[in-house]
């Protein structure tokens, strides 16, 4: 008799904060907003029992083979359990079976079964009948709450539950929220200045973080009262109010750093990965290249996303990330890195994948960068252009990072050489030792040359068009054709002004300073030429 219709319009009153209120007490510990969820259905569950017991007491369920007397009640299993009370029993004629009787029963009014006038039906039948129920003797019904499943409500309907309980959690001041967990403000354990100073002191000598809570409150000695529970939960509410500490830790954890041990590149976004953004007309982007920027997998495109669940990725490097040290957060790559609801930064180790040397690194979630594989990159050379691949772990909070690496051998690629505080590119031999995309490898070997044109006021104010204009014509001097792939261009620009390829594509599209010589190929028009 499963009717928790109320799940579907799940709603939490006041007596429900009280009854969960008063569960936190008695337990003496945080819990889980699904925890709680999970209470508060089990108490409806006991509830609906308990009323089904008492609508129900001293009913017997229908079975045409046993007799009645008016003013019996009975239960039709037929019609969905309707209830309905015996009002006459006479005799019945019917010439195909043996003697029986005729009971009228009047049913209950609900809202899904009315009744005008009694109904009729048969009893004390000897013959066989489909409706009579053999192992059955037609006693009382037995409910519990085994018959009205939380885990079948929660499968159901769980998400939305949660979501009701935690509104409503949240807009009762007497509780607080902290890391996923509820208790009663007026109960958290107190921590003072005293106890700040010195779980600053345990960070700040194990290296800024990251540390667990627990590990904190070991190194501390404890607190002075409370559950352990009790004690994290205060701790990590203390925390998190003052500015000195970092909450670093992914999703359904909680890991703690001191903020001023934290690398400047992970508080400050590095400027060579900073994109203010450029208007740009969308439609203006053919199918093809609407395939190209999904292939270049930018972290700052519009529209691109992951489409099935996937182990492991792979990027193609661009100047600004081999540069800074880090990898693009695209949708790809937050399938694999570990995140988080709120904590703006994730800490996670990186492990290489061609000798195992761990990384300390660190996912920066709003500006969708992961920081800390600049020692990664210089120690194996990667170009700009180079594969490189992360995959999941059997460690949480460990990712492994690699590449193809193969014999090293001299190749030529494109080397980005500033001239007159212009970029310009040269064809030169290197030797590379690593897989890479033969359309956006570059090297650079003036890399503070490089890093001037970057942060060159002057040539941050050019637009795109002007850094086009220039960029197009120096790389087209390198191939007999005088011309430069899209991703060529892209990954070109991406040296000395961070942009995404959809702006870079929409402007060789609309500006007829450009022309398409064929496929994804582009030179500077005849007139710009000349």
């Amino acid at each position: 008799m499963q009717s928790h219709h109320w799940t579907r319009n799940f709603t939490v009153g006041k007596d429900d904060i009280e009854y969960l209120t008063s569960m936190l007490l008695e337990q003496e510990k945080p819990l889980s907003t699904e925890t709680l969820a999970k209470a508060l259905i089990e108490e409806r569950l006991t509830q609906e029992v308990t009323q089904l017991r008492e609508q129900y007491k001293d009913s017997r369920i229908y079975n045409p083979s046993h007799s009645y007397e008016s003013g019996q009640k009975l239960l039709f299993p037929a019609f969905n359990f309707a209830s309905g009370q015996v009002l006459d029993v006479r005799t019945g004629h019917n010439p195909e079976y043996d003697t029986f009787e005729v009971i009228a029963v009047e049913f209950d009014e609900s809202e899904n079964n009315r009744a005008d006038k009694p109904r009729e039906f048969a009893a004390g039948l000897a013959s066989p009948h489909a409706l009579s129920q053999t192992d059955n003797d037609g006693l009382t019904l037995e409910l519990s709450t085994a018959e009205l499943s939380i885990d079948e409500i929660m499968d159901s309907v769980g998400d939305d539950i949660i979501y009701t309980v935690e509104n409503a959690l949240s807009e009762n001041e007497s509780l607080i929220q902290v890391a996923g967990k509820w208790f009663p403000r007026e109960l958290v354990v107190e921590i003072n200045e005293g106890h700040l100073h010195l779980a600053e002191a345990v960070l700040d000598i194990n290296g800024g973080g990251p540390l667990s809570p627990e590990e904190i409150i070991t190194e501390m000695g404890g607190l002075a009262s409370g559950s352990s529970e009790l004690q994290i939960f205060s701790l990590n509410n203390a925390l998190r109010e003052d500015s000195r500490f970092d909450e670093v830790g992914p999703a359904g954890g909680v890991l703690w750093y001191l903020q001023r041990l934290e690398p400047d590149a992970v508080q400050r976004t590095p400027s060579m990965l900073y994109y203010s953004p450029i208007p740009y007309d969308r439609s203006l982007l053919t199918a093809q290249m609407l395939d190209l920027e999904e292939d270049i997998d930018d972290e700052l495109s519009e529209g691109v996303a992951a489409s099935e669940e996937i182990e492991q990725a792979t990027i193609t490097l661009i100047y600004s990330h081999r540069r800074t040290g880090t990898l693009p957060l695209n949708a790809h790559m937050r399938q694999i890195f570990p995140t988080a609801q709120q904590t703006p930064r994730v800490f996670v180790t990186m492990v290489d994948g061609q000798d195992g040397e761990e990384y300390r690194g660190w996912v920066v979630r709003k500006d969708r960068y992961i920081y800390g594989l600049d020692t990664f990159f210089r120690k194996h050379r990667l170009p700009i252009g180079a594969y490189v691949t992360v995959s999941k772990s059997d460690t949480p909070g460990k990712v492994i990072v690699n590449f193809n690496a193969y014999r090293p051998r001299t190749e030529w690629i494109r080397l980005i050489t500033p001239k007159n505080n212009q970029i310009s590119f040269e064809n030169h031999k290197r030797s590379i030792g690593a897989e890479y995309d033969d359309l956006m490898i570059l090297g650079a070997d003036d890399l503070a040359a490089v890093d001037t044109l970057f942060d060159t006021t002057q040539q941050q104010k050019k637009t795109l068009a002007g850094i086009l204009r220039t960029v197009i014509p120096s790389l087209g001097r390198l191939t007999p054709q005088a011309t430069a792939h899209a991703k060529t261009i892209y990954s070109a620009v991406n040296a000395i002004k961070r942009c995404p390829p959809g702006p870079i594509f929409a402007t060789l599209v609309a500006n007829p300073d450009f022309e398409n010589v064929g496929g994804d190929y582009w030179k500077l028009s005849d007139d710009q030429e000349r």
